[in-house]
């Protein structure tokens, strides 16, 4: 009787160790932090890439006609 109770407590203390010792929600922590950096990079991007293609159309607009651009 004692011995199983004490089975018992030894095995509810390693399951309940290897709970909060498991790493797996860690990585899919890791995971969704590189994908927000990664789509906080492309936004970045794509707004300076849209601004300078903005500024060359306008001065290709300014350098033929001048007006109306």
């Amino acid at each position: 009787m004692l011995l199983s109770l004490v089975t018992k407590v030894q095995v509810c203390w390693a399951s309940a160790r290897e709970r909060l010792t498991g790493e797996g929600g860690a990585v899919a922590t890791e995971y969704a932090l590189l994908l927000l950096l990664i789509a906080l990079a492309i936004v970045l991007a794509a707004g300076a890439l849209g601004t300078a293609i903005a500024g060359k159309f306008t001065s290709a607009c300014n350098s033929l006609s001048g007006t109306g651009c």
